[in-house]
């Protein structure tokens, strides 16, 4: 599998996991069918700007630096190799990804907080976007799509 698609997996796994080491990321890759190892996660961890935080139970956790520009640009360009299409309805906004994509292109549009989305779901290739309003859907799509230039 391509490097971004492990990228976009990886932040999919420290969204929904607290993962603490590089052998655990590496193992969890390994278990969604990624052939890694610890110095390939090592290289990804640094290059996505990727960090050890402290959580509330006195652990540690990998999580995104979410003020380094280095890491939103790799956001963006995660973004850009996985989304396929972005279409609306009302106030509703499907974006279609690659497969494997959604959870990781998601993750970016909640991180932006854009104003007018009330809320993702997303699955394995598809996100739906809530929006504020049906006012409101024409302009998030342009910026989605700006988001893919």
């Amino acid at each position: 599998m391509s490097r971004s698609a492990r990228q976009m997996k990886i932040l999919e796994l420290i969204a929904k996991h607290e993962i603490d080491t590089q052998e655990d990321l590496a193992r969890l890759l390994v278990g969604e069918g990624f052939s890694v190892t610890q110095a390939t996660v090592s290289r990804d961890v640094k290059d996505m700007g990727i960090i050890k935080v402290l959580t509330q139970n006195g652990r540690y956790k990998y999580e995104l630096q979410s003020k380094d520009d280095g890491a939103i640009s790799k956001y963006h360009s995660l973004f850009k190799t996985s989304v396929i299409s972005i279409e609306s309805s009302e106030n509703m906004i499907v974006v279609k990804t690659e497969a494997g994509g959604a959870s990781s292109a998601a993750a970016l549009i909640d991180r932006i907080k854009f104003e007018d989305v009330l809320g993702t779901v997303s699955g394995d290739d598809t996100i739906f976007i809530l929006t504020r309003g049906k006012d409101k859907t024409p302009q998030l799509v342009e910026k989605f799509k700006k988001l893919l230039d």
